[in-house]
């Protein structure tokens, strides 16, 4: 084989190997897959037979509340904005005003439409349903109109907590950090 013969052999071989990686590179582009760490760990039983708890390292709310900053609770109200006042003896929108929502009754306000799974419940907005209803009202409440998505940060959650606390007559009082020790009793008893 003489040069020229060689040149054509190399050629095609880097031509080739260029058309690898254009390929691949596009299929990454288009196909690109994002590795995600699980929401969460599950422990399971260990040689000895016996599953260990596993404790979570998140603040408890009471802790979260008592450093919420009210004015970044106001930021976040500017989601609740378009569909929720609350000024006392504020209009009621899409939704209803939440003058004072915190240790009122779910479906207090006469003046507006619930649907029927609010109207139904027979429960009051304790600071753990309020979270859990800014978590995922969907959850909260299976079959509630509203539309919101829900705050996914805990933190944030609380500030709007902080923030909606303010617009009462009168306070509400923030729930308060049990011991651990409270908390091992508590669930010994009810064993």
């Amino acid at each position: 084989m003489d040069s020229f013969e060689w040149n054509k052999v190399m050629g095609a071989v880097i031509s080739f190997a260029l058309l690898i990686m254009v390929i691949r590179t596009i299929s990454d582009s288009t196909f690109h897959v994002e590795e995600t760490k699980p929401a969460f760990t599950i422990e399971v039983a260990s040689a000895g037979g016996a599953a260990e708890a596993v404790e979570e390292d998140k603040p408890s709310l009471a802790v979260l509340l008592a450093s919420a900053d009210a004015a970044k609770g106001a930021r976040q109200f500017a989601k609740c904005k378009a569909c929720h006042t609350v000024e006392k003896g504020g209009r009621n929108g899409t939704g209803p005003n939440l003058y004072g929502i915190i240790g009122r009754s779910v479906a207090a306000d006469d003046t507006f439409k619930y649907s029927s799974v609010l109207g139904g419940a027979n429960q009051i907005w304790t600071w753990e349903l309020m979270d859990q209803w800014l978590t995922s009202p969907k959850n909260t409440f299976k079959g509630t109109s509203m539309g919101f998505a829900g705050i996914k940060k805990e933190q944030q959650r609380a500030d709007l907590m902080a923030y909606l606390r303010t617009f009462a007559d009168v306070e509400e009082a923030l729930p308060v950090e049990e011991s651990a020790e409270k908390a091992e009793e508590a669930a010994e008893v009810s064993r």
